[in-house]
């Protein structure tokens, strides 16, 4: 696929001797020519040409010629277009350095020498290296060129974009490591050169460590670590490589000798322009080194795209997500409800997920106020496409959860509006569908007026994006609850209710909220078929709820072109046909842009997770906004 920004890097450990230069790049140099031609950038571990153990052997002259010698062949003999980081002891002026080389084109580039040097093992670094505050120089010369050395310092890549600030093992292990200076000056790849020990506990300390500096940064974080061969003494190495990025954990290993993965430089940038306090960028008192490497036409993505990127795919990790999301949702009702005095809510019923879950949570924030559950009124307003499924599931789920039940048919009262405009009942057009949503709408904010309550709005994230909703009909309450909730997350909310039920020992729960999981997603507005089941099905019209919520994700959070939506979509979902996800696409934009003046007056609703439609902060977007730029790069996508 196209490059996107993609940007290719490895991390290696390669097996070290002790002492021995020459062998070290020999055995760096062979994983180099190993790896995918289209790598940029491959790092090595701390003092990898001399090995991190050599103690005292620091001092020897012999030692630390050879280790530049060797320095300058890797240099000369690495891929042409792939950047190469790699540790070595560095002399600079009188004083001895734990450094790492930049190296690219045959060339070295600069040096960055360690802040922290750690004091409380065998391996006492201040015994052989000074930290970086202790530069007597901001140059040292390697065969006549003078060669920038700094703690502060970050390489970029002209033609890529890729800004790489490079840090060594205990720089990343302080309250503030240079790598977060290293983002402020522009870095968006950060390097750790390391040679971290193992012990108990340590290894997910580390992790975390890595992607939470990712994080912070809004950048991609590169952690190399020194393999077994580091040690036999006193200490033991497993070669812990990690690279990660933004947060989330990309690849890692203990085992091999090198991990690639694509990093998107698109997605770090985006973040770094959206979230502009979290990272305020500053190049003053840094050494900017610029290069130039080829443009790349091509690359094959082997990082994982999830198909479902707002539901976790381990179960553990979806549940835990699921109750904090609840919890959310029921907070935000609660703290609304006790804000206005409000002892009263009213809620409308279909059987659906939607609806269902609204429910749910409900009933949570009735329990955090301590609230009777009779103060919900819960009313069913059973139409033309009702189906008896639907209308026993809602009345059984009533029941279980112990709040008022109302029932109050609405076909008679939809005839008679029908008769005053005019309608043709036979003629079942979007007046058909939205005159009976907006009926029920009234009766609902009727009897919200008559209890002294609120009416709790239901639908959900997706509908909004895609505007499947009638305008001051469902798309219109007093709290929306799932307003921040996406479709294909609904399911699973509600599906982790019924897991908890059925540990509670509530069986007839569970069976109920299980069945409503299974029941296809529809407004049901339209009479049911012959057979009395459901004929109005949303996914049929729209496309699938799985593609909608893929491309939403992708474009809201990260601002993702539609070129690149389509081709990520065609590697999550490669049971779906290629002009399928064209059609659904080209669906998703039509509808986002066209139905934006229904989010421009959106009720308050929670904010769960990274995207939300809300017009008071999370998106605006001006509801007359035209749609040309997006829908003709999708008709010129290639099936």
């Amino acid at each position: 696929m196209k490059r996107f920004d993609y940007y290719k890097a490895a991390v290696c450990t390669p097996p070290v001797s002790i002492g021995d230069p020459k062998t070290n790049v020999d055995e760096m140099l062979r994983i180099l020519q190993s790896l995918d031609p289209d790598t940029q950038l491959a790092v090595f571990p701390e003092l990898a040409v001399t090995g991190y153990t050599c103690a005292d052997l620091f001092y020897e002259e012999l030692l630390l010629q050879e280790a530049m010698t060797q320095l300058i062949r890797l240099a000369e003999n690495a891929p042409a277009n792939m950047a190469v980081i790699a540790g070595i002891p560095l002399k600079a002026g009188t004083r001895l350095f734990n450094a790492a080389a930049f190296l690219f084109g045959g060339h070295i580039l600069g040096f960055y020498a360690k802040h922290h040097l750690p004091g409380y093992n065998e391996y006492y670094e201040p015994r052989w290296f000074s930290p970086a505050r202790d530069l007597e120089t901001e140059t040292v010369s390697v065969n006549g060129c003078d060669i920038p050395v700094s703690g502060s310092i970050v390489f970029e890549d002209r033609t890529t974009g890729a800004c790489i600030g490079i840090e060594i093992c205990e720089d990343l292990w302080v309250a503030v490591p240079p790598s977060s200076a290293h983002a402020q000056a522009g870095a968006n790849i950060l390097v750790n050169c390391s040679a971290s020990n193992e012990v108990i506990a340590k290894g997910s300390y580390r992790r975390d460590l890595v992607a939470g500096q990712s994080a912070r940064t809004y950048s991609s974080y590169l952690y190399c670590s020194a393999g077994p061969d580091e040690s036999s003494t006193d200490l033991v190495f497993s070669g812990a490589d990690i690279m990660a990025e933004n947060g989330k954990i990309l690849q890692e290993t203990a085992t091999a000798e090198s991990i690639t993965c694509e990093l998107d430089l698109q997605h770090l940038h985006n973040d770094r322009m959206k979230f502009k306090t979290a990272l305020q960028e500053s190049r003053a008192g840094y050494t900017v080194v610029h290069y130039a490497s080829a443009t790349l036409q091509t690359v094959e993505l082997a990082r994982t795209v999830e198909a479902y990127p707002f539901v976790p795919a381990d179960l553990h990790r979806r549940l835990e997500r699921c109750e904090t999301i609840l919890g959310i949702q029921a907070q935000g009702l609660a703290t609304r409800l006790k804000k206005i005095g409000c002892r009263q809510a009213v809620i409308g019923i279909s059987g659906g997920l939607d609806s269902t879950l609204a429910l749910l949570v409900t009933v949570r924030a009735f329990h955090m106020l301590d609230l009777p559950m009779n103060g919900i009124t819960a009313v069913t307003m059973p139409g033309f496409g009702t189906t008896k499924r639907t209308k026993s599931n809602a009345d059984e789920l009533m029941e279980l959860l112990g709040v008022t039940r109302l029932e109050v048919p609405i076909a008679a009262s939809v005839r008679q509006h029908f008769a005053d405009i005019g309608q043709d009942e036979s003629v079942h057009d979007i007046t058909y569908e939205n005159g009976q949503a907006r009926e029920r709408t009234q009766i609902l904010m009727d009897l919200a007026n008559k209890v002294n309550g609120i009416v709790i709005g239901t639908g959900d994230l997706s509908e909004l994006a895609l505007g499947w909703c009638t305008y001051n009909g469902d798309h219109m309450s007093m709290y929306a609850v799932n307003a921040s909730v996406p479709k294909t997350l609904v399911r699973y909310l509600v599906e982790s209710e019924a897991l908890a039920a059925k540990k509670a020992g509530n069986e007839a729960l569970e069976r109920v909220l299980l069945d409503i999981c299974d029941t296809p997603v529809s407004p049901e507005l339209l009479p049911p078929d012959k057979d009395g089941n459901i004929a109005q099905k949303t996914e049929e019209v729209l496309g699938s709820y799985d593609l909608h919520d893929f491309f939403l994700y992708h474009m809201l959070r990260h601002h993702e072109s539609p070129e690149k939506i389509f081709e990520l979509a065609k590697l999550a979902f490669p049971q779906v046909k290629p002009e399928k996800i064209k059609e659904s696409l080209r669906t998703f934009y039509r509808r986002f842009f066209t139905q934006q003046f229904k989010r421009s007056c959106l009720p308050d609703g929670p904010k769960v997770g990274s995207i939300c439609l809300s017009p008071r902060g999370d998106w605006r977007m001006p509801s007359d906004a035209c749609d040309r730029l997006w829908l003709a790069q999708v008709e010129e996508l290639k099936d």
